[in-house]
């Protein structure tokens, strides 16, 4: 794959247009994990703010059973882990609930893709299942838009 830093802005945030229009998600993101930076986010959305030192959390390799406790900051918003398959082959999802008292409850995907990460959250009330397989959708969108610009085609 092309080193990440090649590809233009231009080119995330193109993906990021595409992903607004669809009424199943109210935030996504598009995540470097070296150095963790966000690449691309909705313009108005909370995961503008997720910094460096939460995205190394989340992808730590080593106690990661300790989430399960302890869940995950992303944005400065708490969420509880409801399952964890980020560096499991062929998966490479995370699966989250956020949590607070004044809010309804959103479901948030994460996916690895190569050396970054897609962070989706869902509509309140969307359920997981429909979330994650609009994330895969967009994973998918995101491998193809950089074939795309890698091959010239």
């Amino acid at each position: 794959m092309q080193n990440i830093e090649d590809i233009s802005e231009e080119i995330w945030q193109d993906c990021i247009t595409a992903f607004q229009q669809n009424d199943m998600c109210s935030d996504v993101a598009i995540i470097t994990n070296s150095p963790p930076w966000v690449l691309a986010c909705y313009p108005r959305g909370n995961l503008a703010n997720v910094t460096p030192e939460e995205i190394q959390t989340f992808l730590r390799q080593e106690e990661r059973e300790k989430f399960f406790m302890q869940g995950i900051t992303l944005a400065g918003i708490k969420c509880l882990l409801i399952r964890d398959n980020l560096y499991t082959e062929g998966t490479n999802t995370m699966d989250l609930r956020t949590k607070g008292q004044s809010r309804a409850s959103q479901a948030v995907t994460i996916i690895l893709i190569e050396s970054m990460c897609l962070v989706v959250v869902g509509q309140k009330g969307a359920e997981g299942g429909p979330l994650n397989l609009k994330a895969f959708e967009m994973a998918n969108y995101i491998r193809e838009a950089i074939l795309q610009h890698t091959t010239g085609i």
